[in-house]
């Protein structure tokens, strides 16, 4: 079955950088459309960043211009680079692959990583 497991999380001063990974098992990753996630408490889930299979960024206006997502399909990884972050990004930050195989949809979650961001 396929797993996805979050790394990287912490707690950095304003400013800082932190450098997310997401790895995942039991298949293969580039077959999969990936994107970065964050709640924080009191606050709906949010899109931050999305990586398709062929490669195209999105991000989210907040998060544009500072943070970075990335793939390895080699090594079946991605990354969320977060630079000069603020106290707002403060958040659970989870990571999600998405198939679509003809009419059929797979979706799959990581259990979530806690970044904290001081001032």
């Amino acid at each position: 079955q396929v797993q996805l497991v979050e790394s990287g999380g912490g707690l950095v001063q304003s400013g800082g950088s932190l450098r997310l990974s997401c790895a995942v098992t039991g298949s293969t990753l580039s077959i999969y459309d990936m994107g970065w996630y964050r709640q924080a408490p009191g606050k709906q889930r949010e899109l931050v960043a999305v990586i398709t299979s062929g490669g195209s960024t999105n991000y989210a206006n907040s998060v544009k211009g500072r943070f970075t997502i990335s793939r390895d399909n080699a090594k079946n990884l991605v990354y969320l680079q977060m630079n000069s972050l603020k106290p707002e990004d403060t958040a659970v930050y989870f990571c999600n692959a998405v198939r679509n195989s003809g009419t059929l949809k797979y979706s799959h979650w990581g259990q979530g990583t806690q970044v904290t961001v001081s001032s």
